[in-house]
């Protein structure tokens, strides 16, 4: 019978109350007393000089309060960079400066220029339109090859080349990958594109900075996945200004994906700007700013080779990619297309040997970081593509092969410096044979032969590393930040919890997830128990959500602080009942005397806490508060397989997703329905990604794809009714909740699996196609088919 309450039950998610009656309280609904408004003019030349900045007839417009630019910002930090990455000759990458608003060139379209303080946006925008700027237009550079080339254009004249770093990984199998690759019986070769993404979550960013001049305090509503990260990264780095004095708030957040992780120049602009004004600065940005100033995902260009023996056994794997990484370092860059990368490259399978080339690349265009999967969804992608190539290539079955090389044994340390604690890859692919109705495929494809279609199944396995950690790997491998998280839990007189999280909830269900772990350790209703994230001043310091980190990097954290209650709470019960703790037991809310009757309720104990008449203080101090720090031994490694059915369409090229069917292992599961949500929403843009989502730039650094008129969303009748599992659960062996992450993997396994779909579908007709680049839009699958 499936749970009422705790863990493992499918709660409803208690934050949608708010959201689906409009109560939500998002950063542009925040309006500050004497608030003003800045209107960003930002470059509409991918690559230039700037001369002159004529500001005399904007600042005689109405309205306006001050127009900032480049030189107000002369002593002031950099945008910084989280991650630092060495190449593979030891060097450190190139590490450019990122000026709020910019100095001397623009760098991409939507380049920052001056920044319009005024009452209202529209006077601002107006004032804006005043602005006499005077560029010397230079030449862009938009190709990530043609940017490496002697005598390409620099991006940044102070660096030696556009190249930020040649990365290889692991160095040390370099020959012995390449000897492998030489001598395999089979290689199969496959040169693809990641396409380059743009996020669009639902809510735009927003930064609102108030400053308080008789504290000499800042503060910065934004639209942040992790706000304390943003006040270390701006308070420290950019503004100068100390931890105590700033407080970062980050209240209820539309969507991030990602693109909401990184410190932003508007955010550092807003925060500068009220406290050199006096007044509070608001920025809402508009969907055509956020398509030229919200970092970018994916953009990788890759040729990746598997080399085989005899008996169709993987000897090794070899990739070498160019990855864009735009015209700045964006917080988390560096470290997408390698560790987080690199490190995946072995997949699911037993492949000894696995070496990882990487070139990341300045260009002219909007900054490229982590967008949903990180990394991990580009791995994958190139890896089961070219393990479906491979099996068509010696004329075998996908899933045999890959079930002849799947990984069965753990724990299991990988070529690339992993170890998988726990796994089951072919019990997830029983489980997606099952519920994909494998059997009735031939039928299926006979009736859409006979409705002239094309029908192909696609299948994908994944693995995923995710609950980014720990701290002193991480630092070893450039990260600036330690990857650990906090939790208080603070108890009140009269039984009910808040607890203080530094992971941010921005879509994940976190007020409902976190308050079934606690319920069910301490046998409360989950209605006793309040989630407090996203303001800095209210909450232990924590590293934000992404990664999949939320539950099995805080959650733990929060385990950790619960159970440093219940044993504080023990001893007040002994005291009550005049026994030794020891004999203390909690069990459905109440203390009991083991072997006895004896018993108190969960909230006699919690007001005793603060009204100590039963116990020695000497003993026992009052209050029943603790916080707990979690720094993790090791990633979880979440799995699964999938599989789509697709029909194409032989006059037109369109593909229609037909069925999709997900099988995932995530360890431990607290709420089996809002998993299920986090998968349904990866799958979706996953399938955005495979079949019609590409931001596409042109030869000067022009985005073509600059709105919903150009860049395809997927949309309701865009994706089947999804077929998901999550029932093959192997726990997580090294963290209190054995709970692995869900966030990311839909987004993982649907690329390969569509394309894998479509090309079955193609070859199946006789067509000789091996490949097709995303997005498979119908004009690249007909000239595929008609070749």
């Amino acid at each position: 019978m499936p749970k009422d309450s705790g863990i493992g039950a499918s709660s409803k998610r208690r934050e949608d109350v708010r959201f689906l009656t409009g109560t939500g309280n998002y950063t542009d609904d925040i309006n500050i007393h004497r608030q003003t408004y800045v209107y960003f003019l930002r470059s509409d030349v991918a690559h230039g000089k700037i001369n002159t900045i004529g500001l005399d007839a904007a600042k005689a417009m109405p309205g306006v309060v001050r127009i900032f630019t480049g030189a107000d910002f002369e002593g002031v930090g950099s945008i910084p960079c989280g991650w630092q990455v060495t190449d593979r000759h030891g060097e450190p990458m190139q590490e450019p400066a990122h000026p709020v608003l910019a100095q001397g060139k623009v760098r991409h379209v939507g380049d920052p220029i001056a920044a319009i303080v005024a009452e209202s946006l529209e006077q601002a925008r107006d004032a804006a339109e005043a602005i006499e700027l005077d560029i010397d237009e230079l030449p862009a550079v938009v190709d990530m090859k043609a940017a490496l080339v002697d005598g390409a254009t620099k991006v940044h004249d102070d660096l030696t080349s556009n190249l930020c770093y040649d990365w290889g990984f692991v160095e040390e199998n370099r020959e012995a990958v390449d000897e492998a690759i030489k001598n395999a019986a089979h290689v199969t070769t496959l040169e693809l594109v990641n396409n380059r993404m743009i996020a669009n979550p639902m809510e735009p960013r927003v930064a609102v900075g108030e400053y308080n001049r008789a504290n000499d305090e800042s503060t910065l509503h934004t639209t942040s996945q992790n706000p304390h990260v943003i006040r270390l990264l701006m308070g420290a780095f950019v503004l100068g200004i100390p931890e105590h004095k700033l407080r970062v708030v980050a209240p209820d957040v539309g969507g991030g994906f990602g693109t909401k992780i990184f410190h932003y120049a508007e955010e550092a602009f807003c925060t500068f700007a009220a406290r050199a004004i006096n007044r509070p600065v608001k920025w809402t940005s508009s969907r055509s700013e956020a398509f030229m100033s919200d970092a970018h995902g994916r953009d990788h260009v890759t040729k990746i080779e598997l080399a085989l023996d005899a008996d169709n056994n993987f000897l090794a794997v070899r990739t070498d990619t160019h990855a864009n990484m735009g015209a700045y370092l964006s917080t988390f860059a560096p470290s997408v297309p390698t560790w987080l990368h690199g490190t995946l490259m072995a997949g699911n399978y037993k492949t000894p040997l696995v070496y990882v080339n990487v070139k990341a690349v300045f260009t002219n265009t909007v900054p490229v970081d982590a967008y949903r999967g990180a990394g991990r969804p580009e791995a994958t992608y190139q890896l089961e593509r070219v393990v479906d190539k491979a099996a068509r290539e010696l004329g075998v079955d996908p899933i045999a092969l890959r079930r002849q090389n799947f990984i069965t044994e753990f724990p299991y340390a990988t070529p690339v410096a992993v170890e998988y604690d726990t796994g089951d890859y072919n019990a997830t692919m029983d489980k997606l044979i099952e519920i994909g109705d494998f059997d009735g495929f031939k039928a299926r494809r006979s009736v859409s032969e006979e409705n002239g279609k094309l029908r192909g199944l696609g299948v994908n396995c994944y693995i995923e590393a995710c609950g980014i950690a720990p701290s002193n790997l991480v630092g070893q491998l450039g990260a600036r930040a330690g990857l650990y998280d906090a939790a208080t839990v603070r108890v009140n007189a009269t039984g009910s919890i808040s607890v203080m999280v530094g992971a941010h909830s921005h879509g994940q269900g976190h007020e409902t997830s976190f308050p079934q772990v606690v319920a069910e350790m301490l046998g409360i209703d989950e209605g006793m128990i309040d989630i407090v994230h996203g303001d800095s001043s209210k909450i232990p310091f924590g590293m934000g959500t992404y990664g999949s980190r939320s539950i099995a990097v805080c959650g733990s954290a929060m385990v950790r602080a619960t159970e440093k209650i219940i044993n504080k709470a023990k001893k007040i019960a002994a005291h009550l009942m005049e026994a030794s703790d020891a004999d203390i037991e909690l069990k459905d809310g109440q203390f009991s005397v083991a072997g006895t009757d004896k018993s108190v309720a969960w909230g006699d104990v919690t007001l005793a806490a603060y009204v100590p008449h039963n116990y020695p203080l000497e003993d026992i101090e009052p209050g029943l508060e603790e916080t707990a720090f979690y720094d993790p031994a090791n990633f979880t490694y979440p799995s699964g397989a999938y599989a789509c059915e697709v029909e194409v369409d032989p006059e037109t090229g369109k593909v229609t997703i037909e069925r999709f069917a997900a099988a995932d292992d995530f360890g431990n599961v607290i709420n089996p329905m809002i998993v299920s949500g986090q998968v349904h929403g990866g799958l979706a843009q996953g399938i955005g990604q495979a079949l019609m989502e590409q931001a596409v730039y042109d030869a000067d650094g022009q985005l073509l794809s600059a709105s919903y008129m150009d860049y395809a969303m997927p949309r309701a009748d865009d994706v089947p009714f999804y077929d998901v599992d999550h029932s093959c659960q192997t726990p997580c062996t090294h963290n209190p909740l054995g709970v692995k992450g869900c966030g990311e993997a839909g987004a993982i396994g649907s690329p390969p699996s569509v394309v894998n779909a479509v090309v079955d579908a193609l070859q199946s007709a006789g067509k000789d196609v091996t490949h097709i680049d995303m997005p498979l839009s119908p004009s690249r699958v007909w000239a595929a088919m008609n070749s």
